[in-house]
């Protein structure tokens, strides 16, 4: 079942890498405080490297100046999300999350299956923004779009 709008965002591990790869649950993650998190098909993928990341690095102070914490999330390990986030200069406000086995991705409810494209599980194109784990706003790209989960359409939402 997919997440909507007004549901808690479910409880599971996801890793980010700051010293070595380190666990965080969701539920702490989100608990306290307003965050945009996007997600992304996969890290150095086209879209994904070209449009979707540099847009939230690019508005990274109007979302804060909004009270909102950012987060990009993609079914690649740490250290894919390391790599990615050093050669795009993604500022530390943006937390890389890490949903490596996409077991975050699945009790969204939002993963996509690309193994047809040899990539295997991952997550849909989608943007959502959460207050104290309860999801406010909910955008989920059809198949091979980029518009409602952008950081312009997102910004203009909140």
């Amino acid at each position: 079942m997919t997440i909507e709008t007004g549901n808690r965002i479910p409880n599971t591990a996801i890793n980010v890498l700051k010293d070595g790869i380190q666990a965080i649950d969701t539920s702490e993650f989100f608990a306290g405080r307003k965050v945009v998190m996007f997600a992304v098909p996969g890290a150095f993928t086209p879209t994904c490297s070209a449009k979707h990341l540099p847009g939230f690095i690019r508005h990274a102070e109007e979302f804060t100046a909004k009270g909102y914490a950012l987060a990009c999330l993609s079914v690649n390990d740490a250290f894919v999300m390391g790599a990615w986030a050093k050669s795009q200069e993604t500022p530390d406000s943006i937390a890389m999350l890490a949903d490596g086995n996409g077991a975050f991705t699945k009790a969204l409810g939002l993963e996509l299956d690309a193994t047809p494209f040899g990539m295997g599980l991952r997550a849909k194109r989608f943007a959502l923004a959460a207050d104290n784990g309860i999801v406010t706003h909910l955008f989920v790209e059809a198949p091979g779009e980029f518009s409602v989960s952008s950081a312009e359409h997102v910004l203009s939402a909140l």
